[in-house]
């Protein structure tokens, strides 16, 4: 239709005719008569600052390309980017078996008879209790920040605490999420950390221990890269407190580093973002939660777990929901949380990429990665006036001191994207004592050339 009565093509029944046809259906004159409870000083009465929609296929592919291609991506653009989404490389054939229509298209898994995917997501949380060495693994949920925030109320039911300690050395935006699912129902205090190494202070976490504290939050490798040393003896700390010891890890990490639950770690969570998922712009995020098969763990997980179990026809294996009235879609609000739909489809291309890379491959790839970020670390330490912040050993991140340059970090990272290199994230709004601070990231996707690139950009800006 041309002019005033022109439809949108994208808003479903907006044609003048089948409007009038739907209000003689339902026997009123005009669509107002539906609004009538709504009082007139509260409706809308102007005309919606919406686009004419764009009836032609061919043009509308034709706007939103020139849209997109304002957006500056990795694939232009070398980027030493993290905080809690990475660029990793993701195999083709994760996208394949992630895109099938049967994964895909299934809402959480429903209905009941979708064995297919049940025994995909059963495989993935058997592949991360190994990797985790664990025995229980949920389904995805959202992301990390959700995993962590159900950890911790996890332990505040197991041992009916209110309190729970949290390392001033995690996600600022994780913390955010975890103030807001936690509080008020538990109080959330942080412990800190030691200035040189970034590792938990552990005289800190002695005087906070009693009987209200259901238990410690901490991330290891932590925000900044470095890796906590002192596992075991904070587990210890807290064991004999009755208290509950919570770790947050990158699972892509633990080709190299020891498992949270070697060193005394109750529950680990995190995010599988990093396998075999790609960044698509922050939004590929899932968090998974680890425990040992004990009753007082499994009962409190609110998301759903999946087992295995014969079935009446000899040879033949079910897959399905495990202690299901413990959750929400069972029992609603009386459940011990509520989750809605989870991010089930990144475990099943988390499953694959496991599937691949096997324990060898993973530990390929974190030497991979330790060993570019070393030769990064050196190589700009290398520079007059920049410095690494902590000393300790580092997994693929690290914080970079410019603060003896003279320039501020928005200003390098302005001059340096103008070279086509997105650097490190700002650190000073989130830490007010890394003020002049970056934090950097190095994964197996950039090589040598690519930090050498960035080196000599930096020294070519700051000299």
């Amino acid at each position: 239709m041309a002019g005033a009565d022109r439809v949108h093509p994208y808003v479903p029944n907006s044609v003048p005719e089948v409007k009038a046809r739907m209000l003689a259906e339902i026997g009123i004159d005009s669509i107002d008569t539906l609004y009538e409870d709504i009082p007139e000083e509260l409706r809308f009465k102007g005309k919606l600052k919406i686009p004419d929609g764009i009836t032609s296929e061919m043009e509308l592919e034709r706007h939103l390309e020139n849209v997109l291609s304002e957006n500056k991506t990795c694939r232009e653009n070398i980027s030493f980017l993290g905080g809690g989404c990475y660029q990793h490389y993701v195999p083709a054939i994760c996208d394949e078996i992630a895109g099938r229509s049967e994964f895909l298209t299934a809402y959480a898994g429903e209905p009941y008879e979708d064995h297919g995917r049940f025994q995909a997501l059963f495989e993935y949380q058997s592949l991360m209790g190994e990797l985790l060495e664990m025995d229980v693994v949920n389904v995805p949920t959202y992301d990390w920040g959700q995993a962590a925030s159900t950890s911790i109320r996890m332990a505040g039911r197991i041992t009916g605490r209110k309190v729970v300690l949290v390392a001033d050395t995690i996600s600022p935006d994780r913390l955010q999420v975890i103030r807001t699912y936690c509080e008020p129902v538990m109080r959330i205090d942080s412990v800190e950390h030691s200035n040189r190494t970034a590792g938990l202070d552990m005289e800190d976490l002695r005087t906070r221990l009693d009987d209200s504290v259901a238990g410690l939050y901490l991330e290891n490798p932590s925000y900044f890269g470095t890796v906590e040393e002192s596992g075991r003896t904070i587990a210890d700390a807290l064991h004999a407190n009755g208290s509950v010891f919570i770790v947050g890890v990158d699972p892509l990490s633990l080709g190299v580093l020891a498992p949270p639950s070697q060193y005394g770690a109750d529950i680990a969570c995190g995010d599988i973002q990093g396998l075999g998922n790609h960044m698509y712009f922050g939004g590929a995020l899932g968090g998974f939660i680890g425990t040992r098969d004990e009753e007082k763990y499994v009962m409190e997980y609110p998301s759903r777990l999946f087992g295995i179990c014969k079935t009446e026809r000899a040879g033949e294996w079910g897959f399905g929901d495990v202690a299901y009235g413990r959750t929400s879609f069972a029992v609603r609000e009386q459940g011990k949380e509520f989750v809605g739909t989870a991010a089930a489809l990144y475990g099943i291309s988390a499953a694959v990429y496991l599937s691949l890379m096997g324990p060898e491959g993973m530990r390929e790839l974190d030497q991979n990665i330790m060993q570019k970020s070393q030769y990064a670390m050196k190589r700009l330490s290398e520079l007059d006036g920049v410095r690494l912040r902590f000393d300790a050993f580092h997994f693929k991140e690290f914080v970079v001191d410019f603060s003896a340059t003279g320039r501020t970090v928005g200003a390098i990272n302005s001059a340096l994207l103008a070279q086509g290199i997105f650097a490190g994230k700002d650190l000073g709004d989130d830490f007010a004592e890394l003020e002049g601070c970056a934090l950097y990231a190095v994964t197996e996707v950039l090589r040598r050339e690519d930090i050498d690139r960035l080196v000599d950009a930096l020294r070519a800006y700051l000299s």
